[in-house]
């Protein structure tokens, strides 16, 4: 077994970099990327130290077990919420998506429809139109896309979505997670 790449998998994993692994487990930089090409081999306690920074213990690391990543997910498992005071509907095309660092929904504004407003946030949106036309509000300014088009933006202001179509807006909203 090779336990450099399986040490590289998961400080990526946990989005270390090999400098910020050796501070955290007293080690150098050159001594993490020998350990990573399989160059050198740790002692135990120094291996058990990595391993506790890196946030498994020694059975998960050396599980044999492959895991699958889910990689497709299908459309019985998406999860709806609609507002019909505010005039929307939120589909969560990735179910546990709260989760992870990018929560992707598929955002349907009705008629005059908002999506709530939010706060300022460290996150990063970015959405593309199916079908209408959208507001978004982002501080004190204005911004308009129709479908076809893209939105990017970071959310250091107040901001919100509406729809400004004589009919109903469809857009793919993706938001990082913010780490306020």
């Amino acid at each position: 077994m090779r336990i450099g790449k399986k040490i590289k998998t998961l400080r990526l994993k946990k989005g270390l970099t090999q400098e910020e692994l050796g501070e955290r487990t007293d080690l150098s930089k050159g001594y993490i990327s020998q350990l990573e090409r399989d160059l050198s081999s740790p002692s135990i306690e120094t291996f058990f130290n990595i391993l506790e920074v890196l946030g498994c213990t020694p059975k998960q690391f050396f599980d044999e077990e492959e895991r699958e990543q889910k990689v497709v997910y299908e459309e019985d498992v998406q999860t709806e919420y609609k507002d019909e005071e505010k005039g929307y509907k939120m589909t969560w095309l990735v179910p546990e998506s709260n989760e992870m660092e990018m929560e992707p929904i598929w955002l349907t504004l009705w008629e005059k429809g908002e999506f709530k407003r939010f706060e300022p946030s460290l996150s990063e949106t970015f959405a593309y139109v199916l079908e209408g036309k959208i507001m978004i509000t982002l501080g004190r300014h204005t911004y308009y896309a129709k479908a076809g088009e893209s939105i990017y933006f970071h959310a250091s202001d107040d901001h919100q979505i509406s729809n400004v179509y004589n009919g109903r807006s469809e857009l793919i909203l993706v938001v990082t997670e913010s780490y306020l």
